[in-house]
């Protein structure tokens, strides 16, 4: 299948990494009607031409519509457009203004004559259209009140005298409003925008303003009523996050005046919010028939591992045929060319309950700077992803991180997103730096769908492996490589946690990983770890000890000189490497004298040396570090940041440490022979075999049955481990008498 970036084409403001600011996508309903908007939204013919009639949109203008050519079954004359902020209210009432305002003439716009079609009105009524916007209007000579103002739009100097010269003080009756609506003598929509933030403004100026629009609300209601070819729009947010306390009061009560005649509509139909991204953000989708291919492969490999994915995908009921729910899958990739369907759904499953996720402004502005990135770095990488998937989504750009941050409201994750998923030395990346193919990036790709598949409102905040799989899978790439991919991650990060069985959560706060790992980058590598290895070290070579030991000697003259078979244990801080020169030369000094003289027996010697490499450093750190952490949280400097879960790892993961700790090795190096002479220089005069004696030590042993040896410094004749990992009876090499 063919990348995307090479199929679709996104627009050009898109292309050159422009309209990256949600304010961008924001419509001023003020400055559509002064003709001071941008040309997309000033100009009927290119505004309709970006705009997808949703099902909401399509309802909206067709209660409008009809009650605008009088029609009063199943209309209201008054509707309320409750919103989330950025939820597309504006872009609402814009497009009920173009097509009001050009009447039937609007059904040469993009789409407008289909509506028309699709409602039933053989023509569009031209209506004279005005508007109140909250957030712009301030008073005038002449014009000092919202229903002052609305009077003169309507009928000018006229309408204004009829209100009567009260008016600039008491709104004016409902009587006296219906004949100022008639004094038009046509059509008249009236379209109120942003009411609460003209009265959050005015309350200092005026005490009694909230009073006085509630009684003009109330009475323009009652006055529309009565009227056939009249209409109103109110928009009113539904996010709290825009509105005081006392904002919501007056909601509330504006609410209750205007539902007695009003009908609500919902704006925006998250189930089309693919479709407006596509007119918004691509000037061209490519080929019909590649868009058509790429759909029916995916859904057909959906289908082949349904039962790995989310069922709610791949539904197959008695309802509905195999074949059928396959082609209703196929549609909706299709659908959502070039974005995959999981990438759009996740803003509808789990973040449009947000209080400051902004649906469509927000949504525009956030995938307009996402696909910018994806298509630049898939055109500088080479990439041959078919869709748009979230683990494109680039969270390595801090524009793009800041803004996704900013539409979840959680700034706190900030850390764990660097840290685990995008920096250049995140978790991800370092598990990243050998994957090629299909598996480029994995990691990262991974811990992106895990970052927008378990962030949202919802009450599972976590992204579940079925859900992963489906978000990122397709015929190139098998499930079982985002699952090993998913338990790598979160096995390494600081960050992410396990959820149940299946699920992956990503937080602000840290994991016990995160702290033990700081914990451990604190010890005092002198005065904390070697100490501790040494204490390790002797209690497991001590215990059941039945022969002579000399452990961690300075010199050769601490190292006895008996006929009686007897094991010197080097420190720590000495590793067996067959290509250390100097070692060898030191075993072989202290094998052929004890101090200045020379050693009667140094075929009684059995050398241990610690294993090379920094495994036993390694594995004791990490057991002080979880130590350290079990200690300050039953102490309760921690207990805050840990539950029950927390606290259970915590406990196996001390325990596992110190058994990791006993099943450390050494190695062996022999001098002992089976009475045979060794020179002063360590060569065999006759070679034999070692024989095997009862064992000494219970935990202390190797397997020398079989073993030659040649010079003491280059035969490795086993192994000695603090705990036993050599199968076969628990034996320790001795002098055969």
């Amino acid at each position: 299948m063919d990348p995307w970036y090479k199929i679709a084409t996104p627009c050009k403001e898109v292309r050159e990494g422009r309209s990256f600011n949600p304010d961008e996508f924001a419509i001023a309903l003020e400055q559509v009607i002064s003709g001071t908007a941008p040309d997309d939204y000033r100009e009927p013919e290119k505004f309709f031409s970006r705009t997808c009639f949703t099902r909401a949109l399509r309802d909206h203008s067709a209660l409008v519509l009809r009650r605008l050519a009088g029609e009063t079954a199943n209309t209201a004359p008054v509707l309320t457009l409750i919103t989330q902020f950025g939820g597309g209210k504006t872009h609402t009432l814009t497009a009920l203004y173009h097509i009001a305002s050009h009447g039937d003439a609007a059904k040469k716009f993009p789409g407008v004559g289909d509506l028309a079609t699709q409602i039933g009105l053989s023509s569009i009524p031209e209506a004279k259209v005005v508007a109140f916007v909250g957030n712009a209007w301030d008073p005038k000579l002449g014009r000092e009140t919202p229903w002052v103002d609305l009077a003169w739009q309507i009928a000018g100097e006229a309408g204004v005298k009829r209100l009567g010269p009260d008016a600039r003080q008491v709104p004016p009756g409902t009587e006296t409003l219906a004949e100022v609506f008639r004094m038009a003598k046509r059509p008249v929509l009236v379209l109120m925008d942003e009411v609460l933030n003209f009265l959050d403004r005015n309350k200092r100026r005026d005490a009694g303003i909230y009073d006085a629009f509630h009684a003009f609300i109330q009475n323009l209601t009652v006055a529309l009523t009565g009227l056939q070819h009249c209409a109103a729009i109110i928009s009113l947010p539904r996010s709290q996050v825009e509105m005081s306390n006392e904002d919501l009061q007056w909601q509330e009560k504006i609410t209750k005046v205007v539902k007695r005649v009003a009908k609500d509509l919902i704006v925006a139909d998250e189930a089309e919010i693919g479709e407006v991204i596509r007119r918004r953000l691509f000037e061209d989708l490519g080929n019909e028939r590649i868009r058509k291919r790429v759909a029916k492969e995916f859904a057909d490999w959906c289908f082949e591992r349904r039962a790995q994915l989310p069922p709610e995908w791949t539904a197959v009921d008695t309802a509905s045929t195999e074949t059928k729910a396959r082609e209703l899958l196929q549609q909706r990739f299709e659908t959502c060319y070039p974005f995959h369907p999981a990438t759009l759904s996740v803003f509808q499953r789990k973040w449009q309950s947000l209080q400051m996720f902004q649906q469509t402004r927000g949504t525009l502005a956030m995938f307009a700077q996402w696909i910018s990135y994806a298509q630049k770095n898939a055109f500088e990488q080479a990439r041959n992803e078919p869709l748009i998937t979230l683990g494109s989504a680039p969270l390595d750009v801090q524009d793009f991180r800041s803004m996704v941050l900013g539409q979840l409201g959680e700034t706190r994750l900030l850390a764990a997103i660097g840290t685990d998923i995008a920096d250049a030395h995140s978790h991800a990346r370092a598990l990243d730096a050998d994957t090629k193919g299909p598996l480029r990036d994995i990691h990262r790709r991974v811990g992106t769908a895990i970052f927008f598949e378990s962030s949202g409102g919802q009450t599972d905040k976590s992204a579940h492996l079925p859900e992963l799989r489906f978000a990122l899978g397709d015929p190139a790439l098998d499930t079982t490589s985002i699952d090993n991919a998913a338990h790598a991650l979160e096995s390494r990060s600081y960050y992410m946690r396990r959820v149940g069985t299946d699920g992956f959560r990503i937080g602000y706060q840290p994991t016990l990983k995160k702290v033990v790992n700081d914990r451990r980058a604190s010890l005092d590598a002198d005065a904390e770890v070697k100490p501790a290895i040494e204490r390790v070290v002797k209690a497991e070579f001590d215990r059941g000890r039945s022969i002579p030991w000399t452990p961690f000697p300075a010199d050769g003259s601490e190292v006895t000189d008996t006929p009686k078979l007897s094991l010197v244990v080097l420190d720590p801080a000495f590793e067996y490497r067959a290509t250390d020169a100097a070692l060898r030369q030191k075993l072989a000094e202290w094998t052929r004298n004890r101090g200045s003289s020379p050693r009667s027996f140094p075929a009684a010697l059995v050398w241990c040396l610690k294993k090379a490499g920094r495994e036993l450093t390694h594995k004791m750190e990490e057991a002080l570090a979880w130590r350290r952490v079990k200690r300050e949280i039953d102490e309760g400097t921690l207990g805050s940041e840990f539950d029950k879960a927390d606290r259970a790892e915590l406990a196996a993961k001390v325990k596992d440490s110190a058994g990791s700790l006993e099943s450390g090795r050494h190695k062996t190096i022999a001098q002992a022979q089976n009475g045979r002479r060794v020179d002063r220089a360590g060569r065999v005069f006759n070679r034999g075999k070692f024989g095997c004696g009862q064992a000494a030590d219970r935990g202390s042993r190797a397997n020398a049955k079989g073993a030659r040896c040649f010079r003491y410094h280059e035969s490795v004749i086993g192994q000695l481990s603090l705990r036993g990992h050599i199968p076969g009876r628990k034996r320790l090499l001795r002098q055969r008498p």
